[in-house]
């Protein structure tokens, strides 16, 4: 027996299959620096490997250098998901989290290949986009693009992969959020208490968005997983909650009468209740990037979908075009539609705005630095204006929406998520993701979630 696989049984009867992974390997490295060393010296196989990651020196105490890769969001502008260019490959959890519950999970974001196959292999290491490197030059952050290895339980159709980029996680199993996700499970609870300060974002279940009802007395809240909260003079109408969902939602808009709401899905799913009618779904079609948002078209009572590579989904109402197809600097994270129902609006991360039909370019943030990403838009009544509600609760307005307030300056226990405006124009909500509700302008608060 080697004196390498001596220490991999060594290390495999008091790790799990993922950790062993890891640490055999930077073992192998270790034993190749400084072999003897390593051997008689008393420490762990972290502190024969100083450069962690090519090019980039590192104290071995450091994060980069403890063989696990950075959460996606400290590289996806915050976003708790898998960036553009990478899928979820796999996934593993970890049960005694201060964080969740139950178990917390935790989905591989693999590199897609590019231009190449796999060369006989699994993975395309030179042709998945990646660099291997400290999230954003940080030694205190996990690698990020460095590691060949998949669980394999989602998108087994994908044979071919590049490297791991990050990781997202969850409270809430896999194979909800990803259909193509299976239930074998995989178990590593030394991940269990990992954090990075963009964590602080929604684990769980989690408010998605919000809209008003027609009287302006009323707003519905909706959840990741399906639930709606009716709150004020707004009825409640029914929900997925208990149901099985493809892929968890991520926003609602109240129907044209505004006695009703649809919600939709991140793949592009839709689910109607009250008076809203349902024209079709993108549900059981590939899409390049999941749906991030839904906007009713009032003078069709269609609908739109927005995906977060800027393409636009319409049922039963006019498309005016779309960014799909074009490079952006940041995803779309939301749209509006004019009164007229003939234009809309899509907005970035950035607070970029692309205007299509009738809807007029009042100005954006996209050249500014924010605080916290853009997270949604409202428009005025008149079409004339809107505003932008960053994840801080940052309420920027253009055209003729009014400042009423904003969050911007205080401290929230969950980042904002949605906002909607006031029949009037004269006032907005802003939802939370914990479902705390905050009220500006002629705004009245009727009730939260927390």
């Amino acid at each position: 027996m080697t004196i390498t696989s001596a220490i991999g049984e060594f290390l495999a009867e008091r790790t799990s299959r993922r950790s062993f992974v890891s640490k055999a390997t930077l073992t192998a490295a270790a034993l190749s620096v400084a072999p003897v060393d390593f051997l008689i010296k008393p420490g762990s196989a972290y502190a024969f490997i100083c450069e962690c990651v090519p090019g980039t020196p590192c104290n071995c105490s450091q994060l980069c250098c403890d063989g696990y890769t950075q959460f996606c969001c400290t590289i996806n502008d915050g976003i708790n998901a898998c960036p553009p260019g990478t899928f979820a490959g796999g996934w593993w959890k970890a049960d005694g989290s201060r964080y969740c519950a139950g178990p917390r999970y935790y989905i591989d974001c693999m590199g897609e290949c590019s231009g190449c196959g796999c060369g006989g292999g699994s993975f395309c290491p030179s042709c998945d986009g990646l660099s291997c490197e400290c999230a954003l030059g940080n030694c205190d952050n996990r690698h990020v693009g460095c590691t060949e290895f998949r669980y394999g339980q989602c998108h087994q159709e994908i044979a071919c992969s590049g490297r791991i980029a990050c990781r997202v996680v969850s409270c809430t199993p896999p194979w909800v959020l990803d259909a193509t996700c299976s239930t074998v499970a995989q178990t590593d609870d030394n991940t269990a208490n990992h954090f990075a300060p963009c964590q602080n974002g929604p684990t769980g279940t989690f408010a998605v968005g919000m809209a008003a009802a027609a009287s302006g007395t009323g707003y519905w809240m909706a959840f990741n997983d399906g639930s709606v909260r009716a709150f004020g003079s707004a009825p409640y109408y029914g929900s997925m909650s208990g149901q099985r969902l493809n892929r968890a939602l991520v926003g609602m808009s109240s129907s044209a009468s505004g006695n009703g709401y649809f919600l939709v899905a991140s793949d592009g799913g839709v689910f109607c209740f009250g008076d809203a009618q349902f024209q079709g779904s993108m549900g059981a079609q590939r899409l390049n990037q999941p749906i991030s948002g839904i906007s009713t078209d009032t003078s069709t009572g269609g609908y739109r979908m927005d995906a977060a590579d800027g393409g636009v989904f319409d049922f039963n109402a006019p498309y005016e075009g779309s960014m799909g197809g074009h490079r952006l600097n940041k995803p779309v994270v939301g749209m509006a539609t004019t009164p007229s129902g003939n234009g809309y609006w899509l907005v970035a991360g950035d607070g970029g705005i692309f205007t299509f039909g009738d809807a007029g370019f009042f100005g954006s943030t996209g050249s500014q630095h924010l605080n916290r990403p853009v997270v949604g838009m409202a428009a005025t009544p008149s079409g004339n204006g809107y505003w932008l509600v960053a994840g801080d609760g940052g309420i920027f307005t253009f055209g003729d929406a009014g400042f009423f307030g904003s969050t911007g300056s205080q401290r929230l226990n969950q980042p904002v998520v949605g906002m909607a405006a006031t029949p009037t124009g004269h006032g907005y909500w802003l939802v939370a993701a914990d479902g705390g509700i905050f009220t500006f302008g002629d705004a009245a608060f009727y009730g939260s979630a927390v």
